[in-house]
């Protein structure tokens, strides 16, 4: 099967590649991306790990990850996708990051909706999990955009930093039925 590859109104979004370890390296080790990030990396080298992450989930078809470009694909911006997908449940993970400088412009929003379709429509989830850190507005608020509900809180869930942190889970369901 060929990698699907989308277009929105500004975005393209294609596979992860190995040229694309810089820009990853780049953005998990951001301190503004990994302040509510699960993962982060201190080298270039060390971020070979979520490149080998990326390619585990698509060849075990337990997820699948997408680069977030400009239209033209010459701006890398982040990524987005999904993991731990179980067939078996027909559910999902949705998790995104993008560089700072371009936050609050609505592209997560944006290549979330195409991503979400292709889960909804392709793939046959019936639901779409996202588990955003406590004190992320900015992920909470999006997510509220995407049509996800907020189901609750998992109090001092995680360990970060060798602190104890609170995860809010949000679920949206496919309003198809299928």
């Amino acid at each position: 099967m060929d990698f699907p590859v989308f277009t929105a109104k500004r975005l393209l979004l294609r596979q992860i590649k190995k040229e694309d370890l810089q820009n990853i390296y780049k953005g998990l080790s951001h301190p503004e991306v990994i302040e509510y990030y699960g993962v982060s990396y201190n080298s270039l080298e060390s971020a070979k790990e979520q490149m080998n992450w990326y390619s585990n989930l698509e060849k075990s078809k337990t997820g699948i990850w997408w680069v977030i470009a400009s239209l033209d694909g010459n701006q890398f911006y982040g990524a987005i996708g999904f993991y731990l997908i179980s067939k078996e449940h027909r559910k999902a993970e949705l998790g995104y990051w993008l560089f700072p400088e371009y936050w609050g412009r609505g592209y997560v929003q944006e290549a979330a909706e195409k991503v979400l379709e292709y889960a909804f429509e392709i793939l046959a989830m019936h639901r779409i999990e996202a588990f955003v850190e406590a004190g992320n507005a900015a992920s909470s608020k999006t997510l509220e955009r995407l049509n996800f509900n907020y189901e609750g809180r998992m109090q001092e869930s995680e360990i970060k930093n060798g602190k104890f942190i609170s995860v809010d889970i949000f679920a949206r369901l496919n309003s198809a039925g299928k």
